[in-house]
């Protein structure tokens, strides 16, 4: 039964890293197999707050590299939210490739949406175009960031149960 718990709960955490670059919340799916395992014996309670711990930093991060690359690129606070309301419209629209397609969507609404915001705001479509791409900068270096804890939780917790 051990086995069994433990690759599902691989499983669904290794789910949670395809989910994170379409801006779903996969660390937190991760964090929450994490937690369940130690709610079930398998991982010390301890463990659990160090991965919930790595997430809430990871999240932190995510918005504070989203809006340090905003303000280094000339976006304002407005530009931000266009970038996340576009990322999110991106992931919505998609294009019919799995998995590949929404991603590419979510960035290119992200791009969109600080542009738009942005050149509404200054009608210059120069600083429009350097505050998209200063966004979609942040954003790939956030889903690095947040992958890169995902990995490093799921390896900790595979390398836990196998201990």
């Amino acid at each position: 039964m051990g086995v069994i718990i433990g690759a599902v709960a691989v499983i669904l955490m290794l789910a949670g890293l395809l989910l994170i670059p379409l801006g779903l919340p996969g660390l937190w799916l991760i964090v929450s197999v994490a937690v369940a395992l130690a709610l079930l014996g398998r991982l010390s309670l301890g463990f659990a707050l160090v991965a919930a711990g790595a997430g809430l930093v990871a999240e932190v991060a995510e918005f504070l590299v989203l809006k340090g690359f905003g303000k280094a690129y000339g976006g304002s606070s407005r530009a931000f939210w266009g970038a996340v309301l576009g990322g999110m419209a991106g992931l919505f629209v998609g294009l019919p490739v799995p998995i590949v397609g929404p991603i590419l969507t979510a960035f290119l609404g992200t791009f969109v949406g600080a542009g738009l915001v942005t050149y509404v705001e200054t009608r210059s479509l120069a600083r429009s175009t350097r505050v998209g791409w200063g966004v979609v900068l942040a954003r790939t270096a956030a889903v690095v960031l947040k992958v890169g804890t995902g990995v490093a939780i799921l390896a900790a917790v595979g390398v836990a149960l196998l201990l």
